[in-house]
């Protein structure tokens, strides 16, 4: 264990079957629990620290995780993932079954509130609340796709070295460039630090490329976010070039306990300038 300002750290690995999920915990395991599921091809280290040490300020008990092929998780040669997207689902309660949490708040960003849904649709009883950041409801179509822009910037992907670190890292600088927000200037040191960072730290890189072949999967077909019952809060940022707000708003259509919080001129990101009004907001909806 170690202190983060004023905050308890915890790091445990939870092992189930040939599966090692490298966690962290913040904050009073008395309080009520939060389990934080980032997006495609990212660590625990996108839930910022400050993020998740304000949360578990609030009263929170904190946990954030490396899924499968990201950070010091179980990985798989890239192009073989071992696993489907309903696995990575179900690895969200493996890990509060190795903290011993028979339930918990769910909080997903981008493809991780998919995964969010997933897990509320499949273990309803393992869910007390789900919190959905820059994300879209599950079996829902006619929706806007991403802007133009952000479509030819990520097309540059497949013609990519995957082999190349360098390229690999100017290619995501980038992309956090252009997924970021017009409300605030885009810190690109910033996130060169935690790029830079989240590769260093990697087991291997290269294999959380498994996570687009998940995406081309259908395996959530006959899931459908109007079937949640749980309280669901959706916070998205109306200049989200990837799924634009049309997405956040289309959960309080379809989903009957959705509530939306747009973050006006947010991006797809959690920026640090937002930090405090989501974290607010987070506090004051969910009610845990």
């Amino acid at each position: 264990m170690e202190m983060t300002g004023s905050t308890l750290v915890a790091e445990k690995i939870v092992a189930f079957q040939d599966v090692q999920l490298h966690t962290q915990a913040f904050g009073d395991p008395a309080h009520p629990p939060v389990l934080l599921i980032m997006g495609v091809m990212s660590s625990m280290l996108w839930w910022p620290e400050r993020f998740c040490e304000e949360l578990a300020a609030q009263g929170r008990y904190v946990i954030r995780y490396d899924q499968r092929d990201t950070g010091l998780s179980t990985c798989y040669p890239p192009g073989e993932p071992g696993y489907s997207f309903s696995d990575l689902a179900d690895d969200a309660i493996a890990v509060l079954d190795g903290y011993g949490i028979e339930a918990a708040h769910l909080m997903g960003m981008s493809m991780g509130g998919f995964l969010a849904q997933e897990a509320a649709l499949r273990h309803p009883r393992r869910v007390r609340t789900l919190t959905v950041i820059s994300s879209s409801p599950l079996g829902v179509d006619g929706l806007p796709s991403s802007t133009k822009a952000y479509k030819e910037h990520s097309a540059a992907a497949e013609s990519l070295d995957w082999s190349d670190l360098g390229a690999i890292a100017d290619f995501l600088r980038g992309d956090s460039a252009m997924l970021a927000g017009t409300r605030h200037p885009h810190d690109a040191e910033a996130a060169s630090a935690l790029i830079a960072r989240d590769m260093g730290r990697a087991a291997s890189f290269v294999s959380a490329t498994n996570h687009f072949m998940l995406l081309s999967e259908d395996s959530a077909a006959t899931l459908h976010a109007s079937r949640i019952d749980v309280p669901v809060l959706v916070i998205h940022g109306t200049s989200d070039p990837l799924f634009p707000i049309e997405h956040g708003e289309a959960f309080t259509r379809v989903t009957p306990t959705a509530q939306l919080h747009r973050i006006v001129g947010g991006g797809h990101e959690i920026h640090d300038r937002d930090i405090d009004e989501m974290v607010r907001v987070i506090a004051d909806r969910t009610g845990f």
